[in-house]
């Protein structure tokens, strides 16, 4: 197959499925690393696509991707709801690793006003909170992602892999019976991080996540011990989540 064959099959997959790991595109279009890699920079070059640690994403679905700033509006009152009830779940003498969605953010929000803890995060928007703080903070440096405030990469990864906590709020943009998802590859590495580093793992997300799939899986139901949301699922849902291990914890917004 000639160059422009391979990067314009690569093209339409990207397309297709608007986000991909590297392994995952080279598996579909079946060609050496040293080739993946040389027709991504010539795609690049032209905005064809975007590449992105470990893999590569589709330009017209970032332009959709919705901001932090909106996010931060949406359920307002469940995202509150939820986050006074995750922070009801942590101990004294925790440390709490706080994910950087807009749920983790109230939820962090709140267990900044204890003296009582200690917080952690790799959130802009959290670390600007913290000056105005009781608790303890660190912050965990890395790459700006803008449009969700989250610092990711390599740097964020290495800063982790040196620490371990007590507990983790994770956020998810989508929830289904299979597990939680996420929009970004980044994203998803540092939540996985997150995930090895903490003895216990609580999920906040508002209902409308479920069931929605977002592009990224970054945990199954085993791997989440709490999930603290608005309102009840349904009850089949709800049973298929208990018989994974997992307890449920609905916030009266």
């Amino acid at each position: 197959m000639f160059a422009q064959e391979r990067q314009n099959a690569i093209k339409k997959i990207v397309r297709k499925h608007q986000r991909l790991s590297f392994a995952e595109l080279q598996d579909l279009v079946k060609v050496s690393p040293a080739t993946l890699r040389r027709d991504l920079t010539d795609l690049e070059k032209t905005g064809e696509i975007i590449r992105v640690h470990g893999g590569v994403l589709d330009p017209a679905y970032v332009r959709t991707e919705v901001s932090f700033d909106e996010r931060l509006l949406r359920n307002h009152a469940a995202k509150k709801a939820i986050a006074s009830r995750a922070a009801a779940l942590v101990p004294s003498g925790f440390s709490v690793f706080v994910d950087a969605g807009s749920t983790c953010l109230e939820a962090g929000r709140v267990l900044l006003s204890r003296q009582d803890v200690r917080v952690i995060s790799h959130s802009v928007a959290l670390t600007a909170i913290s000056l105005h703080g009781q608790a303890d903070f660190l912050c965990i440096g890395g790459e700006l992602r803008r449009v969700s405030g989250a610092l990711v990469g390599g740097g964020a990864l290495g800063a982790l892999s040196r620490l371990r906590v007590d507990l983790a709020f994770l956020g998810a943009s989508g929830m289904t019976r299979e597990g939680c998802s996420t929009t970004e590859l980044s994203e998803a590495e540092m939540k996985r991080a997150i995930l090895e580093r903490s003895a216990r793992r609580v999920l906040l997300a508002d209902v409308t996540k479920w069931p929605e799939s977002s592009t990224v899986q970054f945990a199954t139901w085993p791997e989440i011990h709490d999930l603290v949301t608005d309102q009840e699922l349904p009850p089949k849902d709800a049973k298929a989540l208990r018989q994974s291990g997992v307890a449920l914890h609905v916030a009266a917004s």
